[in-house]
């Protein structure tokens, strides 16, 4: 899980660093009043891609540890491994990533959401983007947005590296309980269930 998260994030981080530069060229040249340049356009694409990432990589994270946490839980009830210390472990992992996932989902619909309204404010009669919604509110929850994710990746991948080795603690426990039973280990039961089929 670590390798896809790394793959993952590194694709999100680039489209959200092309949509905050080609959101400030985009400004420079003031492309949304020009119909010939198409920058703005790209700006606008490129943001709806970064959110969409954004928004999936960080609900990953949420279904990676409900679902790792879940299976650690029942693997230690069934095999009667004591909850501290390494099913207290994943609980505790999931408490640190949760919130930096959910900080740079929040921040990220925040920056789309004000992006969106300084784009139609100029198509809606009698209001004006300055009085509303002015493009400074957008930009700097795009200066967030970058900010916030970046520490959360850091986060979340700390998380995720830990629960990864605490789940091979947790297969080697079960192995080291099945052979005191007398039963084969996890791989070589899987291996005869494989070669019965």
């Amino acid at each position: 899980m670590t390798r896809i998260l790394t793959h993952l994030t590194a694709f999100n981080l680039l489209a959200l660093l092309a949509t905050y530069a080609v959101g400030w060229l985009s400004f420079a040249l003031q492309s949304k009043m020009n119909q010939a340049d198409s920058t703005y356009t790209l700006h606008v694409f490129l943001g709806i891609v970064a959110s969409t990432t954004t928004l999936g990589v960080h609900c990953l994270i949420f279904i990676y540890f409900l679902g790792t946490g879940r299976w650690v839980k029942e693997v230690a009830i069934a095999y009667k491994i004591p909850d501290d210390p390494l099913p207290k472990l994943t609980r505790e992992l999931k408490r640190k990533a949760f919130p930096a996932a959910l900080f740079a989902m929040l921040i990220v619909i925040a920056t789309t959401s004000a992006g969106a309204w300084v784009a139609t404010t100029g198509t809606l009669k009698g209001l004006e983007a300055t009085k509303w919604w002015p493009w400074p509110v957008h930009a700097l929850a795009a200066t967030l947005t970058l900010a916030v994710n970046v520490w959360s990746y850091f986060v979340e991948h700390r998380c995720v590296s830990i629960n990864g080795r605490v789940i091979d603690d947790v297969v080697r426990e079960v192995d080291r309980i099945r052979a005191e039973r007398g039963l084969p280990t996890n791989e070589e039961a899987l291996r005869r269930e494989q070669e019965a089929t």
